[in-house]
């Protein structure tokens, strides 16, 4: 699970019911008006469903889980992985990297590999894998769009249950005792569309959007690899091109250790050999 949607969550709706309590409000007065919570939903969905194609909407369950799960990348591990296949097509040349593209999960990868293995032209190669990436993003992007979508319109779904909640309550004017917590619920549709965009639909689409961009900087990472592989470049030009992928944190390592002179661990294996 993705424990930073998690704490954000969390965080986001402890605040928001402390403040209600502070204010001397209750949790329970946000359900008060069952009707309005049901038009925000249902009118922001039903309007984004409108504007996106019909299989974007039936995948929406997906985009949420999505959201709540991490990337299941290890990118050093694909570092240390296109370093050794790039030391070992420099020994053995680039068809000894058959068997251990065909052992490969990683699809992407794998792909990438077996073309290299298959003597694709490099320019080809790139293009088909840049080509691959490219795709993934747009899908991505309708995700990201239907989110954004729905956080744009249940604002807009919030006045409209508040502008319904006022007219019943012009009805009442006969009755002033009535009149206050008619306004009240009324006003709940608004707070409710605020409440869905800023805390539902506007953080998952930042959050799918975040993910996106991670996989396609791995992917480019896998790339580049790959590309260096076939062109036989050496196993520590290889890897210090790819680490250049990693952020400052997790790279500083590996840089402490050139600037004493020491070989790095994902190295000292094929030093000694």
């Amino acid at each position: 699970m993705d424990i930073a949607t998690i704490v954000g969550l969390v965080l986001a709706i402890t605040a928001i019911m402390t403040a209600l309590i502070l204010d001397g409000g209750s949790p329970a007065e946000l359900f008060a008006a069952p009707a309005a919570i049901i038009l925000i939903f249902g009118g922001s969905i039903g309007a984004t469903v409108i504007t996106s194609p019909l299989k974007v909407g039936l995948k929406l369950p997906v985009y949420i889980m999505q959201a709540f799960k991490t990337n299941k990348f290890n990118t050093k591990a694909d570092i240390e992985l296109l370093t050794k296949l790039a030391d070992k097509a420099r020994r053995e040349g680039l068809l000894a990297l058959e068997e251990d593209s065909r052992k490969l999960t990683d699809k992407f990868l794998k792909k990438g590999l077996m073309m290299v293995v298959d003597g694709v032209e490099p320019e080809q190669v790139s293009a088909i894998l840049e080509n691959t990436v490219d795709q993934m993003r747009t899908r991505h992007k309708q995700g990201i769009g239907f989110f954004t979508a729905a956080g744009a319109f249940a604002p807009t779904f919030g006045i409209i249950g508040t502008v319904m909640g006022l007219i019943s309550v012009l009805k009442q004017l006969d009755n002033p005792a009535a009149l206050g917590e008619a306004i009240a619920s009324a006003f709940l549709a608004t707070l409710w569309g605020l409440l869905t965009a800023n805390l539902i639909y506007l953080p998952v689409a930042g959050k799918l959007k975040a993910k996106s961009e991670e996989e396609a900087h791995n992917r480019y990472m896998q790339l580049e690899g790959i590309v260096s592989i076939q062109a036989g470049e050496n196993p520590r030009v290889v890897r210090d091109k790819l680490m250049a992928y990693l952020p400052p944190s997790e790279n500083k390592g590996d840089a402490d250790a050139k600037a004493e002179g020491k070989a790095p661990a994902g190295n000292a294996g094929r030093a000694q050999a």
